[in-house]
């Protein structure tokens, strides 16, 4: 794949579907009984969707295309021989009220739209982008990270569900299985007028040599009482659904019935937050791996000698992943709290203050906002419960969940990076009972019923963090045994592991 700016599947995002998919597509909305009076490809390429849609769709006569790729839009006017009407556009600069009061009736509305978040596109410089906007509603840091980025198609959907809501018809969209559900989870969340929802699998390898989970997501958008229901097909060809993603108490859920079951194990309770660990964004500086002569080596390959007031152990996703984790990983933790000041390392270690001094180019040029403005060498994902003694983790990014207990190593506190997540403890017998709960059927039930394995990051903090441990607990009969702990008056962890 050339890398070139102006190459379309780089600058546009661009997967062509093929003729082979689009008939298949085409012939399972006509399966489910769609019968649109007016049919539309908002980026239509070569014009595959349109002549397949033009094809199992005859009596349809107002068929429109729109696509930005000039040379495209000559190629999709000469596949569809005047089938459809197929103009030069941008998308998020098109008049499409103008083009939908072209047709009268229910639409069907239906395409591949681009596979690229804009934050991919924003590293090209592309100018195939919406105005910024935070749609999502994200809050806080979560606006200003990671979680603010989208993918393009999210969005384009989003838009879509806007043009029919005057009207009616149905929206059918190839793209990835990740993206649908966040589709669905906003639409669901907004309460928008979308009826029972349908996604079918797709395998991207073979049509798209994608190694990405992919489907065919279809919306009815229609007036009338919303459903909040989505049936899972595992491809185009299933007549039987699979499953039922739903959407309950603010949750989507991969399984609807383990929820209910569970669902009033749900709340937030103070005593036990799930945390994230820390995140540095610099971790050829800040992670280093100690050598079998015991020296540490940072991520540059270089041998350094520091002091061991600001090195913690430290384990990754991978590590937490095993049954018994085991690391040789250090990192630099240079604050006890967020925007502590820091020039206090300069004294209390000086080795260390040399070393981040001669790498403050690599950590002054982090490209997140959250640094801006904030300490030198600051990091995020740090608190009193960093340095708790005793800790229960889990992976962020493994499909099938496994919590693992970790104690102090080498005489210090085990840290994380931030694909992890873990409960502070404060002994290791408060440890194990923490444990006990986070396995036992009635939390694994619950969190099984929200967590889909397919994502990228399976479990998340706010996943983790409504379900009460509290009420699992009792649900065990445990409350006498969970109020023990939570009664005991906390230690000063972080000065005892700093030796402050």
């Amino acid at each position: 794949m050339s890398r070139r700016k102006d190459n379309p599947i780089r600058q546009y995002g661009d997967f062509q579907t093929p003729p082979e998919l689009a008939t298949q597509v085409c012939a399972r909305l006509r399966l489910m009984g769609i019968k649109p009076s007016a049919i539309l490809e908002p980026t239509c390429g070569r014009g595959a969707f349109l002549l397949a849609a033009a094809e199992a769709f005859p009596d349809v006569k107002d068929i429109f295309g729109v696509e930005i790729n000039a040379r495209y839009v000559a190629e999709a006017r000469g596949v569809c021989g005047g089938r459809a009407q197929v103009e030069q556009g941008d998308f998020f600069r098109t008049d499409w009220p103008r083009i939908l009061g072209r047709g009268v009736g229910s639409w069907l509305v239906l395409g591949n739209p681009p596979w690229v978040t804009n934050a991919e596109l924003g590293l090209l410089n592309s100018t195939n982008l919406p105005a910024k906007s935070n749609f999502q509603g994200l809050r806080g840091l979560d606006a200003v990270t990671g979680k603010a980025n989208f993918d393009i198609s999210e969005w384009m959907v989003l838009q879509q569900v806007g043009w029919l809501k005057e009207r009616h018809g149905w929206i059918a969209m190839l793209m990835k299985t990740a993206v649908a559900r966040k589709i669905l989870r906003q639409m669901w969340m907004w309460g928008e007028p979308v009826g029972r929802a349908a996604i079918f699998g797709v395998d991207a390898m073979h049509y798209f040599g994608a190694a990405v989970n992919a489907c065919l997501l279809v919306l009815p958008v229609k007036r009338g009482r919303p459903s909040r229901s989505c049936d899972v097909f595992g491809s185009l060809e299933s007549l039987k659904p699979t499953g039922t993603v739903g959407y309950h108490d603010g949750v989507l859920l991969s399984d609807v019935d383990a929820f209910m079951e569970r669902r009033h194990l749900l709340g937030f309770n103070s005593d036990y937050v799930w945390r994230s660990g820390i995140k540095h964004d610099c971790a050829k500086v800040m992670d280093l791996a100690r050598s079998r002569n015991g020296r540490l080596v940072n991520g540059l390959g270089k041998v350094v000698e520091l002091e061991d007031t600001y090195l913690f152990p430290m384990l990754k996703s991978s590590d937490v992943a095993k049954e018994k984790p085991c690391s040789n990983r250090m990192m630099i933790v240079p604050q006890q709290e967020i925007g502590e000041d820091t020039s206090h390392i300069q004294r209390d270690a000086p080795r260390t203050w040399a070393y981040l001094c001669a790498h403050e180019e690599q950590l002054g040029g982090r490209r997140s906002v959250i640094y801006r403005g904030k300490p030198r060498f600051s990091i995020f994902g740090v608190g009193d419960y960093t340095f708790a003694p005793w800790k229960v983790a889990i992976s962020g990014f493994y499909k099938i969940p496994r919590f693992v207990k970790v104690g102090p190593m080498g005489g210090k506190p085990v840290v994380f990076d931030d694909t992890v997540y873990f409960l502070p403890c404060r002994s290791g017998e408060e440890a194990d009972f923490v444990h006990s709960l986070v396995q036992s059927r009635p939390y694994s039930q619950l969190l099984h019923g929200m967590v889909f394995a397919a994502e990228k990051r399976p479990i998340t903090a706010e996943v983790l963090r409504r379900i009460s441990l509290e009420r699992v607990a009792d649900e065990l009969e445990l409350g006498d045994r969970y109020a023990t702990f939570i009664r005991r008056k906390p230690e000063p962890q972080m000065e005892l592991a700093l030796g402050l």
